[in-house]
């Protein structure tokens, strides 16, 4: 074998051996972060089917005689500027999710005051519509705690993806940005109280 072939085939061996490196670490972090990005996904349609069942409920909340307007109309306010402030998914910047978090905490806390005033109201309190709402919006909520739990289990796979050694070299070639995950209000973590069992006299 010729002498200068050695450095060539040595060379080629490093040169493949960084490729392939590179390819496995940008198509992983390809799927990582486009996992995380349907999570996120997920995140929104969990909110969009409770904001749904909220608009049931004021549906039937309305053909109440006499309920108090005010109340009512801070609910759908407050559904529907939740309804509107949406994310791009490749824009998920922490400004961006703050005012995301604080239009759905300002739709649970109308919720929470119209299911006070409904106490008032006999006959919404027997209304079967309420019974099904209250299966219904319970399992919402815990479909929106376990979205939001997946999808920062997925941005947490991604961003160590990426920041670990040497990997984190080929992050800042790559133009691959660390995830922000989703953070709750302070006793967000905790379901809002959407019971509607009035069985129980006080």
């Amino acid at each position: 074998m010729k002498k200068w072939l050695i450095p060539v085939i040595i060379l080629a061996v490093v040169a493949y051996s960084l490729y392939s490196w590179a390819k496995g670490f940008n198509n992983e972090a390809v799927v990582l972060q486009e996992d995380a990005k349907t999570k996120w996904s997920n995140v929104e349609s969990s909110y969009q089917r409770r904001n749904d069942l909220i608009g049931n409920l004021v549906k039937t909340v309305q053909g109440a005689a006499d309920f108090e307007k005010e109340t009512l109309t801070q609910v759908i306010e407050a559904r529907s500027k939740a309804t509107s402030t949406t994310i791009d998914v490749n824009n998920l910047t922490p400004e961006a999710m703050a005012q995301f978090q604080q239009a759905q905490t300002g739709l649970s806390g109308a919720l929470s005051k119209l299911l006070l005033v409904v106490e008032r109201y006999p006959d919404l309190k027997a209304n079967a519509n309420f019974l099904e709402l209250q299966s219904q919006l319970e399992g919402t909520e815990n479909r929106i705690n376990v979205a939001r739990d997946r999808f920062n289990e997925d941005v947490n796979n991604y961003n160590k993806h990426i920041k670990i050694f040497p990997n984190s070299i080929l992050a800042g070639l790559f133009n691959f940005d660390e995830m922000n995950r989703y953070k709750s209000d302070p006793g967000s973590e905790n379901a809002p109280d959407v019971n509607f069992d009035f069985s129980k006299k006080k």
